[in-house]
């Protein structure tokens, strides 16, 4: 099994960085590979709306001068994704934000994929950020995988949030009950079938 980490940080191997390296090493520990792909030094622009996605037949952004459709073709391929964002005034990073928005809504394969959302920040804007990025998870279908808190790491360097023992608890932790999670959906597939797709019904509230 396979997963696909973001790391939407601006800097390569930073804090955020350093959670998903805490997640992986617990996935690592029992087969499972991760592959971290770093896009927060890119530029990355924005969902211009257009819905050209949605004609495509290969699960593509009609733009692809940047990584988005590199990594929706990576995602094909995977059991999980992890999300790695910092905090930047209580959102996700800019970069990271733009990425999201054209991977997810591009992206027609990730139903039922084990998913992980981490946040990493000196002091405040956890909470609202974690929330955002499983927005992406939930309109995906994505099974997200559970800890016994909120998924924050807290520190300004990589060697602070290591000092954050709860937080270091919390990223190991997710690694060991993602895993767990990768292992019951995969030993599922011939037992149990998946819900059936069905069409979306789309409700406009102004007519």
């Amino acid at each position: 099994m396979k997963v696909l980490a973001i790391n939407g940080s601006p800097h390569k191997n930073g804090c955020t960085y350093t959670a998903i390296k805490l997640i992986a090493g617990q996935l690592e520990k029992q087969g499972i590979e991760v592959e971290i792909v770093h896009i927060g030094d890119r530029p990355i622009r924005g969902c211009s709306g257009c819905g050209a996605c949605s004609n495509m037949k290969d699960s593509k952004c009609i733009f692809n001068d940047d990584l988005v459709n590199e990594c929706i073709e990576k995602s094909k391929f995977v059991d999980g994704i992890i999300l790695g964002s910092p905090v930047y005034y209580s959102g996700i990073a800019g970069s990271m934000k733009a990425f999201l928005d054209r991977f997810f809504y591009a992206g027609k394969h990730l139903r039922y994929k084990v998913g992980v959302s981490v946040v990493s920040l000196r002091r405040s804007g956890a909470v609202d950020t974690f929330h955002q990025l499983n927005n992406y998870f939930n309109l995906a279908d994505i099974v997200i995988t559970p800890s016994h808190y909120w998924n924050a790491l807290h520190g300004n360097k990589p060697e602070e949030v290591l000092q954050d023992g709860e937080g270091v608890q919390i990223m190991q932790t997710l690694g060991k009950n993602m895993a767990w999670l990768l292992n019951v959906i995969d030993n599922s597939k011939e037992t149990v079938q998946k819900p059936q797709k069905e069409e979306r019904i789309k409700t406009n509230f102004i007519r």
